[in-house]
């Protein structure tokens, strides 16, 4: 009898996504037939490409020799390269829809545009949007779906058995996850449940975009971009020419996707001794919302003129979009106080729940860093007090606070480095500040010509490959792409 539980190789890893990016591309030929756009051909080119490459590579798998792999690669090494290489490979092989019909001016841009897409980063180098056929539409806004919950929790949500460590996979992924309550849960089943949120949530939300009377194209490419906190949108004016009820609700979309999965379905399953562990996290995700909204609203009326009701709903959405890192943009925000700029780009790093699609740092680890900060202060006032930093009433461990700090340090000097390349590309200062922060964070929109409704189509060759990598470090939040040049790493 076979043995069902066979290791499965890194070839197989990175194939199954490939096959599932082929199917994902053939969707898309759907609304070209619909529209009459004739790049019906170049999705199945597409498609087939990218079904045929993973394919193979599930094939070399079956017959490749694992066993001398197997002694030389503990579980861990093989999850943290292989998650490393499914996003490289499923961004080069997402760029053929752009080459093949010459929608993109370059390969440059046609691999920033997909790595935007599926690290649901949010930034283009399209100035005019309405020009690309529904199928590239559709294919921009169906990546920052599939991205924004995770290509690799989608194989362990799909795939029965890997015949290795799930959990190294699913950290290794999703190292934002909030791991802070006790749970007996396994892996796949808490990967399976928050897959059921987040397709629901879709469902929800394109039923009540279509009742605010939104078009169904237009409902479906604005949920899948919102939700998945990607931002992309189908047209160049990204949100700003729908009905205040309509940008409401997409603001509705991105809080939920701001909020962590886990606790949402123990909220929808009425699993109320499960919510008090992500209690604390919630109500700062929410206090910081709310000051911060409060903060750009008064600031909108005051210093740039607007009516209270409009300085009420663009402070609202804006600050959501951004808090959330979906990068949904209501107005031209260059034309903003500059504090309010300088306030969103705090806000893009400290991003939404740990465990949600949201980027930047998360909030889980500001309250940690925050309270630590304050427990630091009043030791050096009662030395020989116990006072450890707590979450939702439980001590924090030492290891968990020295994994927050490190993440911080990391992506501190990834925005610094990140920096200092672009402007060595020849990009503006102030253009490369707010550039490394969108792509870092994964807001999308930056500063100057990048930000508001602007594109990053006149950036400098190389620095859209920086901004791609820097994208690429900010969604598997650095210390998994970074491990790979440690050469401690590689030692058994």
């Amino acid at each position: 009898m076979a043995n069902t539980n066979k290791r499965i190789s890194a070839y197989e890893i990175i194939g199954i996504p490939l096959i599932g990016e082929g199917v994902a591309m053939l969707l898309c030929i759907a609304p070209s037939l619909l529209f009459n756009d004739g790049t019906w051909w170049q999705m199945a080119i597409s498609s087939l490409s990218a079904t045929i490459a993973g394919a193979l590579l599930i094939l070399l798998g079956h017959r490749a020799d694992k066993s001398k792999r197997e002694k030389k690669l503990l579980d861990t090494q093989l999850s943290f390269i292989s998650v490393t290489v499914v996003w490289l490979a499923l961004s080069f092989f997402g760029t053929l829809p752009f080459v093949i019909g010459s929608h993109a001016d370059s390969f440059s841009d046609a691999f920033f545009e997909t790595m935007s897409g599926l690290t649901s980063t949010g930034a283009t180098i399209f100035s005019n949007v309405e020009a690309l056929p529904p199928s590239l539409l559709l294919w921009r806004s169906l990546m920052q779906w599939l991205g924004g919950f995770g290509i690799i929790l989608l194989v362990l949500a799909i795939v029965p058995s890997l015949g290795m460590n799930k959990f190294s996979l699913y950290t290794a992924e999703a190292s934002n996850a909030d791991n802070t309550g006790k749970t007996t849960t396994s892996v796949r089943t808490t990967v399976q449940r928050t897959l059921f949120v987040y397709v629901s949530l879709t469902i929800v939300f394109i039923g009540l975009l279509l009742l605010s009377g939104m078009k169904l194209w237009d409902a479906i490419n604005l949920t899948f971009a919102n939700i998945s906190t990607g931002g992309f949108s189908i047209y160049s004016d990204s949100i700003a020419r729908f009905t205040p009820l309509q940008q409401y609700i997409l603001a509705t979309i991105m809080f939920f996707g701001g909020i962590n999965f886990a606790l949402l379905y123990n909220i929808f399953t009425f699993r109320w001794s499960q919510i008090k562990n992500k209690l604390d996290q919630f109500s700062f995700y929410l206090f910081v919302l709310v000051a911060a909204c409060l903060f750009v609203v008064v600031a909108l009326h005051y210093n740039g003129g607007y009516a209270w009701n409009e300085s009420l709903r663009y402070g609202i959405v804006q600050t959501i979009s951004v808090l959330t890192t979906t990068g949904s943009v209501i107005a031209d925000t260059n034309l903003w106080w500059t504090p309010i700029l300088f306030l969103f780009l705090i806000l893009s790093l400290c991003g939404g729940m740990a465990g949600s699609t949201t980027g930047g740092i998360k909030i889980m680890r500001v309250l940690i860093l925050f309270r630590n900060a304050l427990n630091t202060l009043t030791n050096k006032l009662h030395p020989n007090a116990y006072n450890p930093v707590r979450l939702n009433g439980v001590p924090v461990s030492g290891d968990l606070i020295t994994n927050v700090m490190v993440t911080f340090v990391v992506f501190a000097f990834t925005l610094l480095i990140g920096l200092l390349a672009l402007m060595m590309c020849g990009v503006d200062a102030t253009e490369a500040l707010g550039a490394v922060f969108g792509c870092a964070t994964s807001y999308g929109p930056g500063l100057g010509a990048s930000g508001g409704f602007g594109c990053y189509a006149d950036f400098p060759t190389m620095a859209k490959w920086v901004c791609s990598f820097l994208m690429l470090l900010g969604r598997l939040e650095c210390l998994t792409v970074y491990l790979l040049i440690v050469p401690a790493f590689w030692r058994r």
